[in-house]
């Protein structure tokens, strides 16, 4: 029996799948049930009952978890010092990502990075916002990076960067000669906006709600490119960080309007499991979120 072996076993129990356990670990499907198999086989005993629907882990491989657990937390924890010894940083990064902070906020971490330790592979993943959560929990990904963060005490939350909140509309809007945009004037405007399941989704209906105005959904989607898509092409206005319409507004496809009654902004953050040993290229990858804040 390999340390691979034991990862594999609690990577399918994590993440409660044969696919996402086999892509983790660069194998197939078929070579996690073996690996498995040959667990079962070597220890006499059943640890995981499998069905159609979804996968039970029996008393047995509960207490086999545990105790591979602990195996493989020192024996990440040997590799990570002995890696700090040699001064090796190198490997690979998963990181799971909103589509937004994807494309406008990791990109210039990522330079920096890999400009200082060329050796790591940071592997990049565009996932919804609850699918981010999910993948860091199962420890699908190293790392996840969302906007709004929420809360969870399995988890560690690391902000790096706040991004201010503009009116956006189509450059022969009426709000497009306006050097501010108080939220009252977007009562009754047509409103190109987010899915209700999206974070920022709802903290802009908390920001509206507060100030008691309702503005006219006309369009909704799950993510901030396509909201642009749409308010460039005069469907309506929205509300979106600033950082993330810098493109278009520098080549006068979409007007960036601030909101006068105050500064509001979206916190964006990385997110990973608590009690993570971190291995010398992660460590340095969060000094540089560190940096960025």
């Amino acid at each position: 029996m390999q340390i691979e072996t034991l990862k594999v076993f609690c990577d399918l129990v994590e993440s409660k799948s044969f696919t996402k356990a086999a892509q983790i670990n660069g194998v197939t499907q078929s070579a996690v049930s073996q690996q498995i198999t040959t667990l079962e086989r070597l220890f006499k005993s059943l640890l995981i009952e499998r069905s159609k629907k979804q996968l039970r882990v029996t008393d047995a491989g509960q207490v086999f978890y545990d105790q591979s657990k602990q195996i493989l937390r020192a024996y990440e924890s040997l590799r990570s010092e002995l890696d700090g010894i040699k001064n090796v940083v190198s490997g690979t990064i998963r990181v799971a990502t909103i589509y937004s902070i994807g494309l406008h906020d990791l990109p210039p971490v990522i330079k920096k990075f890999l400009k200082a330790y060329p050796a790591v592979n940071v592997h990049v993943e565009y996932r919804h916002a609850d699918q981010v959560y999910e993948d860091v929990l199962g420890s699908v990904a190293d790392l996840g990076m969302v906007a709004y963060p929420a809360r969870n005490a399995a988890l560690e939350i690391l902000s790096f960067n706040e991004d201010r909140l503009v009116v956006i509309c189509h450059p022969r809007h009426p709000f497009a000669k306006q050097k501010s945009v108080s939220l009252n004037m977007l009562a009754g405007e047509k409103f190109v906006g987010f899915d209700s399941d999206i974070p920022t989704r709802k903290a802009l209906d908390k920001i509206l709600k507060k100030r008691g105005v309702q503005v006219k959904p006309v369009l909704q989607f799950d993510n901030i490119e396509t909201v642009k898509r749409a308010v460039e092409i005069d469907a309506g206005v929205s509300i979106l960080p600033e950082g993330t319409v810098a493109a278009e507004v520098a080549k006068q496809a979409l007007c960036a309007i601030p909101i006068a009654d105050g500064d509001f902004h979206r916190p964006v953050a990385a997110i990973w499991r608590k009690n993570k040993v971190l291995s010398p290229a992660m460590k340095q990858f969060l000094a540089i979120l560190r940096e960025e804040k």
